[in-house]
């Protein structure tokens, strides 16, 4: 009787994916089993194409034909096992699985000098659609990882992607921390008021041969995003558009501009993620006109996930240094481009660190409705914990992109410490479109203080067709809670304070119908309201300290309470 036979699939030296996939299986030549096992995926390693890994031989062709070898056989798992591999566009494609082993790295090689061929791959065309969108968000090719149009694909592994090379959106690439940077042409802007220059803004555009996204995905389903990081990820970590049942779970971004944005996706489901993005969002979700049409986010949940603005590099390296503005942007951020709005998501248990807090917006005609957040807590915020903004920039087809709407939102269970005082909670409809149905409970906020008499009484900007940052409305009245045109607001459980003296009142309350206040907790100063109420109709308090219950059916032009 010969001896079973043991056929080593995997090949050697895979590490951690071995014990994922399974290591080999046993086949005997004389009693075959009953029933043959499903033999393990096929591997495809990237050194057996020409892959070095030694981080200057450009290895793209190497793991290109990898690639193109398991989606040939219908599928398997491309393995980049412990090396650097400088790299300019790899091309995914449909039942793919690329794994980056302990001790890979994916490094985004520097682009050819200027003038010179190579490089990334050019930005694909993409007319009519980009007269709405900046650069970056109508472009997808030009990244260091692409995939346009493919479906059962994931990028696992314990490994990094480095975007070393890549460009932050502004000249060929982005130097890291601590660089010097290499000398820009002065800008002079030209006296007087200037025509808006529309888009495709030429300024904002990167000639072919340089990459500006670390990952990126158009029109793509059944998608998973494991365990890898992005340091230095470029204008974005990962841009996914029209990418549905979509999952996004333990990542670690660390880097110089958003760190993922989810645009027009539907069936998302991102957890457990840290993202460190100091200079812009950290994770945001989008609705642009990027796809020729107005999609909406929908059916998303983020959960388990820590956004911080600490300085680049900073989160990975364990340092977690401060910048000069005592944070960075860093945020969870609904908008800007809202053209397909945003529906039916969830956010709980989320941290937020150095940073900007929440931001929900729709400036461009879509809807954001029903949407419920829970268990959030904050510390050192640099601007407003909480923003909610219904405005009318509506940058997409002049023809069909009006106002949109701002609805059904609950927000519960926000502990927020050291708040910068200069914005507190802003809600922010427009005059004629009111934020409606928006609840407030068992909130806790304390800021710094140090806001003015004169403050106090600042008029604010409508400001509806800007950009919607919260830092543009400037130092707002009140240092707790301005809401503005909104119908139907519910407050339970609120309690502001701060640390230094505030001469601002804790709570106003501007064109609001159907407020209805339950235990106000609200720290002021003896010369200052706790609320004010301007334009509003049907007011209620009740259960607040120091404050008598009252209420208010009647329209109210001006009171201090």
């Amino acid at each position: 009787m010969k001896k079973p036979i043991t056929r080593n699939l995997v090949p050697a030296g895979t590490g951690a994916l071995a014990l994922l996939l399974g290591a080999c299986v046993s086949v005997s030549e004389v009693h075959p089993p009953a029933v043959t096992a499903a033999p393990p995926p096929a591997i495809y390693d990237v050194r057996a194409y020409g892959a070095v890994g030694d981080g200057k031989t450009i290895d793209t062709a190497a793991i290109n034909k990898a690639i193109d070898a398991a989606n040939a056989a219908g599928g398997g798992t491309v393995l980049l096992t412990a090396g650097t591999y400088a790299s300019y566009s790899i091309h995914l494609k449909s039942n793919i699985t690329l794994y980056l082993d302990q001790g890979a790295t994916i490094l985004a090689a520097d682009p050819p000098a200027e003038g010179q061929p190579g490089g990334y791959d050019a930005p694909e065309p993409n007319p009519g659609n980009d007269r709405y969108e900046d650069f970056g968000h109508s472009h997808w090719q030009n990244s260091l990882i692409w995939g346009d149009g493919i479906q059962n694909i994931a990028i696992l592994g314990p490994g990094r992607i480095f975007g070393r090379g890549l460009s932050r959106g502004f000249g060929r690439k982005d130097v890291l921390p601590g660089e010097p940077r290499p000398p820009r042409p002065a800008f002079v802007r030209p006296a007087g008021p200037q025509p808006d220059p529309g888009y495709p803004n030429p300024r904002d555009s990167l000639a072919a041969g340089i990459g500006n996204k670390a990952i990126a995905l158009k029109n793509c389903r059944n998608v998973i995003l494991r365990d890898f990081t992005i340091y230095h990820g470029g204008h974005f970590g990962i841009l996914a558009t029209g990418t549905d049942n979509f999952t996004i779970d333990n990542l670690k971004i660390d880097t110089n501009r958003d760190g993922m944005d989810i645009d027009c996706c539907q069936e998302v489901r991102i957890s457990n993620c840290t993202v460190n993005s100091p200079g812009d969002d950290g994770i945001c979700l989008k609705s642009s006109y990027g796809l020729g049409s107005a999609r909406p986010c929908k059916n998303i949940t983020i959960t388990g996930c820590q956004v911080s603005g600490f300085v680049e590099g900073t989160f990975l390296d364990g340092t977690r240094k401060v910048g000069p503005r005592g944070g960075g942007t860093g945020r969870i951020k609904f908008g800007t481009e809202g053209n397909g709005g945003f529906i039916n998501i969830a956010i709980s248990n989320c941290v937020f660190d150095s940073c900007l807090g929440l931001a929900l917006e729709t400036v461009d005609g879509g809807l954001l409705e029903d949407i419920a957040v829970n268990n959030l807590t904050m510390r050192d915020i640099v601007d407003t914990p909480i923003f909610l903004r219904l405005g009318a920039r509506l940058r997409g087809p002049e023809a069909t992109t009006k106002v949109g709407a701002l609805r059904r939102v609950t927000i519960s269970n926000v502990v927020a410490h050291n708040v910068d005082s200069r914005q507190g909670i802003l809600i922010a409809g427009i005059p004629g479109y009111a934020i409606e149905d928006l609840s407030l409970s068992h909130i806790k906020i304390d800021y710094k203080g140090g806001g003015t008499a004169a403050q106090a009484d600042r008029a604010v900007s409508e400001d509806e067709k800007a950009y919607p940052e919260p830092g543009r409305f400037g130092i707002l009245p009140t240092y707790g809670l301005f809401a503005r045109h909104v119908r139907g607001l519910s407050v339970d459980h609120l309690e502001l304070s701060y640390a230094g003296s505030d001469q601002r009142p804790a709570v106003i309350l501007d064109d609001v119908a159907a407020a209805d206040i339950d235990n106000l907790q609200a720290q002021h100063d003896p010369a200052a309201a706790a609320v004010v109420l301007k334009n509003v109709t049907g007011f209620v308090i009740r259960n607040s300290a120091g404050l008598p219950d009252a209420r208010r059916d009647q329209p109210v032009a001006n009171e201090k309470l």
